[in-house]
């Protein structure tokens, strides 16, 4: 009975999980608010260019394909 007493208690995973991430959290460097704006803008720009890239490379494929079969 004296085992029960004396039990050494274990932090629960998902208490220990929450207090690790709100450790990390506090060390990030947050962007402000225009460098988060910019960067932002920059993501939209480049994946806009990708998508107009990606899609004439499509397009290219398609009709290269259909004029090697002879499709259309």
């Amino acid at each position: 009975m004296a085992e029960k007493d004396q039990k050494n208690p274990k932090p629960n995973a998902i208490q220990r999980y929450f207090r690790e991430t709100t450790g990390e959290l506090r060390k990030v460097s947050w962007p402000t608010g225009p460098e988060a704006r910019r960067l932002t803008l920059l993501v939209l720009i480049v994946m806009i260019v990708m998508m107009l890239l990606l899609g004439l490379v499509d397009l290219m494929a398609s009709r290269g394909l259909d004029a090697l079969f002879g499709i259309a």
